[in-house]
């Protein structure tokens, strides 16, 4: 194998809420992740030139070092001792900082993609322990399941995926910084905590309005005051239809989810004619079949 085309799944967040602030800076978080059909196309090739090319088709994004997929890829070069060079393409359609785990799925896939191209053979875990030196969401992008995410989101429980519906993503044509929102979160007693062993318990028993009564992210707390277009924005979709709307992770994206498809597809276009978001995208969850033999463990 020579070549390896991957895709790349975005993130949303049905339940966030943060525990505590531990002594090294680090946040305790207990969330709800669910991967969607949204993401973007991750290419990498084998080339006999050392080193590591990469491009993408969004030239404000950093091709270089800052980027972490290109993290990814030198982290394995280091530790594998691979003399061949890689080139990556990113195609991204998946919102760029703008809490859907855009940049830790980018890298996610090319460190799965690098353990397959180099049959390295390593196996999930593994993956995982060198993912987490690079982001904390990246573990979880590894899994590609619904997850119970713990610890700094390197603990990770598969539970029952959200039952398939329409799910509406807007992005305003602003950009959050997760840092900011971490360190201006007040942890105090008046903040609301979301329900996040009931949006588990709804998810086993396949009751969607049970996860959407739930849904709940902390993070809001500190990014709307800052960007009240994402106020906008929820009440826009509530107004179109969607049974519930919520930010994902930091912000701003926001999540509309849809018991019907007629609706959310006329909720897509008052999104459109709003003038509320930059990018707007109907979806759906991705839950993935557990496959085991290694043919189809090749197919993302």
């Amino acid at each position: 194998m020579d070549t390896i085309r991957l895709k790349a799944r975005a993130k949303i967040n049905l339940g966030l809420d943060v525990v505590r602030r531990r002594e090294d800076g680090y946040h305790e978080v207990r969330m709800v992740m669910q991967m969607l059909k949204l993401y973007d196309q991750i290419d990498i090739e084998k080339t006999e030139t050392p080193g590591i090319r990469l491009t993408c088709n969004l030239s404000f994004l950093p091709t270089d070092e800052c980027n972490i997929a290109y993290k990814a890829a030198k982290v394995m070069m280091e530790q594998f001792d691979i003399k061949q060079g890689v080139c990556i393409r990113i195609e991204k359609h998946i919102p760029v900082a703008a809490g859907m785990a855009g940049g830790s799925t980018d890298c996610a896939a090319v460190l799965y993609g690098m353990n397959k191209l180099f049959d390295l053979q390593l196996s999930q875990k593994k993956l995982r322990e060198i993912g987490v030196k690079l982001g904390a969401d990246v573990p979880y992008c590894l899994m590609r399941r619904t997850a119970l995410s713990e610890g700094i989101g390197e603990i990770l429980t598969p539970v029952a995926p959200l039952p398939d519906c329409p799910i509406l993503i807007a992005k305003p044509s602003i950009s959050v910084s997760t840092r900011y929102v971490y360190e201006h979160l007040k942890l105090n007693e008046e903040i609301l905590h979301p329900d996040v062993d009931g949006i588990v318990s709804a998810l086993k028993a396949k009751d969607l309005y049970g996860v959407t009564d739930r849904l709940g992210n902390v993070l809001e707390t500190v990014t709307i005051p800052e960007h009240p277009v994402i106020a906008d924005i929820k009440q826009q979709m509530m107004q179109s239809g969607a049974v519930n709307a919520l930010m994902s992770g930091s912000g701003p994206t926001v999540f509309g989810i849809f018991d019907d498809e007629d609706k959310a597809k006329k909720a897509f276009e008052d999104m459109k004619a709003s003038g509320l978001a930059r990018q707007i995208y109907l979806t759906r969850p991705f839950n993935q079949k557990i496959k085991s033999t290694r043919k189809n463990q090749r197919k993302r």
